[in-house]
């Protein structure tokens, strides 16, 4: 597996409005997966970046008084700091006004209309412009004030639209996605998002409209500039582009596509599972490996939404909890794929019950044993019993590999679980053990216990580095274990402790958290 491509993407995201939590969930997930495959020895390539053109920021930079790019650089910077606050590793930050993302779509336009799957034509029908999409009247609903709302579950309100359009010859794909579904059954995740969209296609796929005269602020068609492209063909695209397309010959292409992973929200699986596919299967590009969808949070059991203000930043969370605490709520509090509640009691217990109680308070307790009875240094060891044998495997070997196997699935919350068994498995041992005692009863034995629990940490923190990483590497630095001996493949063997290394005096890493009195 070592040095085997992983190419994973956010979606990219809408520059109409500031970044949300919403945004730092998505590309927490990406994050953490990234972390973990460079960690496990895969050449990584991870990918965000913000989507810039379509109607709705025109709009809202017309509502501001300023030119859509203005706004579009506004914002975009604001999801850059968002990356860099979050302590996130992308490998690269597109932009769709960028010029190397022009060539590539329009390329992509060029291919589609040679094989003659793009036809001009006239289009009349409902759409929404907060989710740049059309939508079957059959699909509507109802709203309160009598208004038809779009089904995505944001509540915008639909349009009659009516004009010149090109199209693509989506609803001559139907077939071939089903079998492409049926040939690929991981393609999309989890199950029940799959269902949906096989029930959607099954159901029957119409002609799409991909280009638009009504407003300027898009991609020009090539040889028509009076239609800017369709927003999603554009932003699909932005995939390809950060590999080098249209030169699929280029080391970047043939590299990292098909991507192994685009990670989505689930109100945008219809582009990503059915038009992304269809697409590239019509320009003769393979499809990306997996498209998983995830859920929505709610805020203390409310939908989320500006107009009841309880919009949670993620900068802020940061800065009430700290970095390393949100990361693992995030992605040990739901199961990845469901909806989840944000709640302050739900991230305190996971802050104090977890971290606190659990690694944080495992490492203290056993550095300070360390301290105090192995004169500040790594243990001697000696005798192992067949306990120090299964502690061992349990926060090792063992570990690692129900982890890699959660995390190839996107279980982070899984991933976290046998983290934490690992956890409750070492504090077990040292409570079994008893350290303390055997210092004037058994020193041997004692040093014995030491290492084996420093070993056990050790590997613990090198498989939280994903999750927690500034903690992570804090703990391994408290256990001098250097730069280059923090990946997975030091797990066994020559990356083991050298007793006698002196160590610094033990810090606590998860402070418990106080929450104020009123909050």
């Amino acid at each position: 597996m070592a040095g085997e491509p992983f190419y994973v993407t956010t979606p990219i995201y809408y520059v109409n409005d500031v970044p949300h939590i919403g945004h730092a969930y998505t590309t927490l997930a990406c994050d953490a997966l990234a972390r973990f495959m460079r960690l496990d020895g895969r050449d990584v390539l991870f990918l965000t970046g913000t989507d810039e053109h379509g109607q709705k920021v025109e709009k809202a930079a017309q509502e501001l008084g300023i030119a859509p790019q203005e706004l579009a650089d506004r914002n975009s910077a604001k999801f850059r700091k968002l990356a860099a606050d979050m302590g996130y590793t992308n490998d690269d930050f597109i932009r769709t006004t960028e010029g190397r993302h022009l060539k590539a779509v329009q390329h992509l336009w060029r291919i589609l209309r040679e094989r003659d799957e793009i036809y001009l034509g006239t289009y009349a029908g409902w759409y929404s412009v907060r989710d740049e999409a059309f939508f079957n009247e059959s699909e509507l609903i109802k709203g309160e004030n009598g208004k038809l709302i779009a089904p995505t579950g944001t509540g915008a309100e639909v349009e009659w639209v009516e004009g010149p359009s090109y199209f693509f010859r989506l609803a001559a794909w139907q077939d071939r996605l089903l079998e492409f579904y049926h040939r690929n059954p991981d393609f999309i995740a989890p199950e029940s998002r799959r269902n949906e969209v096989l029930s959607f296609v099954k159901g029957g796929l119409q002609d799409l409209s991909v280009s638009r005269t009504s407003f300027k602020w898009g991609v020009p068609v090539p040889d028509d500039p009076d239609h800017v492209m369709y927003v999603w063909l554009d932003a699909l695209t932005n995939y390809l582009t950060a590999v080098g397309y249209p030169d699929t010959e280029s080391e970047a292409f043939t590299t990292y596509w098909p991507a192994d992973l685009h990670m989505v929200g689930k109100d945008i699986l219809r582009f990503h599972a059915v038009f992304w596919p269809a697409f590239l299967l019509a320009a003769g590009i393979e499809p990306p490996q997996r498209v998983f969808a995830h859920g929505w949070w709610t805020n203390e059991g409310q939908k989320i939404s500006k107009s009841l203000g309880n919009v949670i930043d993620p900068t802020a969370l940061v800065a009430e909890y700290g970095l390393d605490q949100v990361r693992y709520f995030l992605l040990r509090e739901v199961p990845f794929g469901n909806d989840g509640d944000f709640s302050r009691a739900a991230m305190v217990q996971r802050i104090n019950g977890d971290l606190a109680n659990g690694i944080g308070n495992l490492a203290q307790r056993t550095l300070t044993l360390i301290q105090r009875n192995c004169e500040a240094k790594i243990p001697q060891g000696g005798d192992s019993s067949d306990g120090d044998s299964d502690l061992r495997r349990a926060c090792g070997p063992s570990l690692l590999a129900a982890m890699r196997q959660n995390m190839e699935q996107q279980r982070f919350h899984m991933a976290l679980q046998e983290f934490m068994s690992a956890v409750s498995a070492a504090d077990a041992y040292i409570t079994a053990n008893e350290p303390w005692a055997l210092k004037k009863t058994d020193p041997h034995r004692m040093s014995a216990v030491l290492y084996t629990l420093a070993e056990a940490i050790r590997t613990l923190a090198i498989l939280a580095q994903p999750f927690i990483p500034d903690a992570a590497s804090r703990l391994l630095d408290q256990l001098a274990v250097p730069e280059g001996k923090r990946n997975f493949s030091q797990i066994e063997g020559e990356g083991a402790l050298t007793p006698g290394t002196d160590l610094p005096k033990p810090e606590g890493i998860f402070p418990r958290h106080v929450q104020p009195s009123g909050a």
